[in-house]
């Protein structure tokens, strides 16, 4: 078992649905021996679940990672190259007879695509091959805007596993190439793990977030629970419990 799936494996039995379901099913065994505990662990499990599934929570989760307002001209001006961060592929998607990207990376490579066009600058496309498959994010990536987007992506980092590994990679190609400062693409809610991984490899980094959550109920549709809702509750955990993985790492070494 590769280190990359067995900590996958390990934050999925710490995140929701699956920790929920962890602990509504210790609440089922312990009924007969523990009627106490178990009704409160099937209590706060089944609350858990409704709350973490509601939109607003996991907007309201989601706004704790933003560490920055949309990117402006200004800021562009100042910058040396774009790099955007893979968020996924699909691998042998059947009706592209291949490896492709998934939603994430397609959003974040349509953003990085748009800045592109508005700056001018250089786009580094980054994301290896986590959990097999046979092309590499950043190559797809970078195919995609050449052959959809009519964009030549100058560079590709393909070997990334995971995003300590993109900024260490790209780090690396950038510096060869004079690249000093970035404009980082990546959704809103990952920027608060990525920008300081950048930032230790002595990059400058300028934050252009994507889809930035918000706040308020915007109907009462927005307090039922979702699947959309659980997906982006999960998501702002798996970013936390990521930072605090990476602050263990980095305190040890």
């Amino acid at each position: 078992m590769t280190a990359w799936l067995m900590t996958n494996l390990i934050a999925a039995a710490l995140l929701p649905p699956l920790l929920l379901v962890l602990l509504l099913a210790a609440g089922l065994v312990l009924c007969r021996r523990r009627r106490r505990l178990a009704i409160s662990l099937i209590l706060l499990s089944t609350a858990a679940l409704y709350a973490l599934s509601t939109p607003w929570v996991g907007g309201l989760l989601q706004k704790t990672l933003e560490i920055s307002m949309p990117v402006s001209p200004a800021d562009l001006a100042t910058a040396d190259a774009i790099v955007v961060l893979g968020g996924g592929r699909r691998v042998a998607a059947a009706e592209y007879g291949g490896d492709t990207v998934n939603g994430f990376s397609l959003e974040r490579l349509r953003y990085a695509a748009f800045l592109h066009r508005a700056s001018g600058l250089p786009i580094l496309a980054s994301g290896g091959k986590p959990g097999g498959g046979t092309l590499a994010e950043g190559r797809i990536m970078q195919h995609i805007l050449q052959n959809e987007y009519g964009i030549a992506a100058s560079w590709a980092e393909d070997a990334s596993l995971t995003t300590w590994d993109n900024a260490r990679l790209s780090a690396a190609l950038l510096k060869n190439k004079g690249v000093r400062r970035i404009v980082l693409v990546t959704h809103a809610w990952h920027l608060r793990r990525a920008v300081p991984l950048f930032e230790a490899q002595g990059l400058d980094v300028v934050p252009a977030g994507l889809q930035f959550s918000g706040t308020r109920p915007d109907s009462i549709l927005d307090l039922l629970p979702t699947p959309a809702g659980l997906r982006d509750s999960s998501l702002a955990l798996h970013e936390w419990l990521g930072i605090l993985w990476y602050k263990l790492r980095t305190s040890r070494t």
